[in-house]
């Protein structure tokens, strides 16, 4: 029995030995990360001095960090460049901290992302111009942050985009009708941003589309009646003076459903 039970230890050491094997370049970009966000002051801190295997919120496998998610963790300042050196990562959740600055464009250095959450920080400045470089990414949540300028037209381009969430910014400009590249999409929400123009009639031909928010911005026109119901402030927007208003229904013949599957 007692050497079975060594067995066991000494295979429970050897794997943890074996998911702390990561290259430098990784390990020091995930100390970069530490250093500049404070790490001292994080909720949940790391002790450096111990295996990356037991630092909060790091996912390993075959020697790859390909998840990290500090949510709600305290961080503070902007990432360094050298944090996007993790080019394996999957899932980035840096949601409700105290990140600021722009978005860098060494984001785009990670092309195998899926998933990525940086809302409710203090993130300013314009989206990156080549955002589809990020061509695998399905969720981008950027919500509750100080973003600003036109969205590019890049974004456009990731058709495997499912949820697409940049409400309560800065943003402007007109919505594409490349939108309707975005065929697999879910769930946008546009709210509280400063929008104009007329919504692309191409958002009825989004058929996988069952959540929509695009109120408290300032669209014109008309829309169809589908969307009014998708919308949970039923396409309420704002005029020149901030009085809110309603987007009235179209009158012609709909030939478009944005049912989900």
């Amino acid at each position: 029995m007692k050497s079975l039970l060594t067995l066991f230890l000494a295979l429970g050491f050897s794997l943890n030995i074996f998911a702390d094997i990561v290259s430098d370049q990784e390990k020091d970009a995930l100390i970069q990360l530490n250093h500049a966000t404070n790490g001292t002051q994080w909720k949940i801190k790391w002790d450096l001095s111990l295996s990356i295997a037991t630092w909060y919120g790091v996912q390993i496998e075959n020697g790859k960090v390909i998840a990290l998610n500090l949510a709600d963790n305290n961080l503070q300042g902007e990432l360094p460049a050298d944090f996007f050196s993790l080019t394996r990562l999957v899932k980035l959740d840096l949601h409700k901290n105290k990140l600021q600055g722009q978005l860098p464009k060494a984001i785009y250095n990670l092309k195998e992302l899926r998933f990525l959450d940086f809302s409710s920080n203090k993130f300013s400045g314009e989206l990156p111009s080549e955002m589809d470089k990020l061509g695998k990414l399905e969720v981008l949540s950027l919500f509750n942050n100080e973003i600003e300028g036109h969205l590019p037209d890049s974004l456009y381009k990731i058709r495997t985009m499912r949820v697409l969430l940049l409400n309560n910014n800065k943003l402007s400009g007109t919505l594409s009708k490349e939108i309707l590249n975005f065929d697999v999409l879910e769930n946008l929400s546009l709210f509280g941003n400063n929008f104009e123009g007329e919504i692309p009639t191409e958002i009825e031909q989004l058929h996988h589309l069952s959540e929509l928010n695009l109120s408290y911005n300032k669209f014109s026109g008309s829309v169809a009646k589908n969307l009014i119901l998708l919308d949970s402030l039923n396409m309420t927007m704002l005029n020149e003076k901030g009085a809110p208003f309603l987007l009235e229904e179209k009158t012609e013949k709909e030939t478009t459903s944005v049912a989900p599957n």
